[in-house]
């Protein structure tokens, strides 16, 4: 039996912050529910399906238009190539190079801060071009963008 007196305190200290982290984590997932952050998508989820047809192919109730309006096969030529109509919008975002920084990956799987979607629907000062959505309609709200994130996070699996 281990003698609790041998235990070092960084090693208790270390126990005590993770059991505060996950007592935070599942109080707060308790308090908000999913649908409650992402505002004009309320059954957005972290998968790239409830991405494709919440985010990509509709306008939501906040008046954000469709990324399939531009993001298509007509228009390639002028969106970099990348069309996320439903047939190719996988294939066209993970784990390819995007076109305006080819040292980036569109999407990153396990890594969003490395995914150019990720930069250029936060408008960071790397991209190439403007912010997306382009044009009049409002920004993805910070809770379309953690479900965004959260997919990317975890693999970004093609589910």
């Amino acid at each position: 039996m281990m003698n609790l007196l041998t235990i070092s305190p960084l090693r208790v200290r270390t126990a005590l912050v993770m059991l505060a982290i996950a007592a935070m984590m599942s109080g707060a997932a308790c308090d908000e529910k999913l649908s409650d952050l992402t505002g004009p998508t309320p059954n957005l989820e972290p998968t790239f399906s409830s991405i494709q047809r919440d985010i990509f192919q509709s306008t939501d109730a906040a008046g954000r238009a469709a990324c399939t309006n531009c993001h298509n096969a007509r228009f390639a030529a002028f969106t970099a190539g990348l069309n996320l109509e439903p047939d190719v919008a996988y294939a066209s975002l993970v784990s390819v190079r995007s076109v305006e920084k080819p040292a980036l990956l569109r999407v990153a799987p396990g890594d969003p801060d490395n995914s150019y979607l990720i930069h250029k629907l936060e408008g960071r000062s790397d991209i190439v071009g403007t912010r997306m959505p382009r044009g009049n309609s409002p920004f993805l709200t910070t809770g379309q963008m953690m479900v965004i994130r959260r997919w990317i996070a975890l693999g970004a699996p093609n589910n």
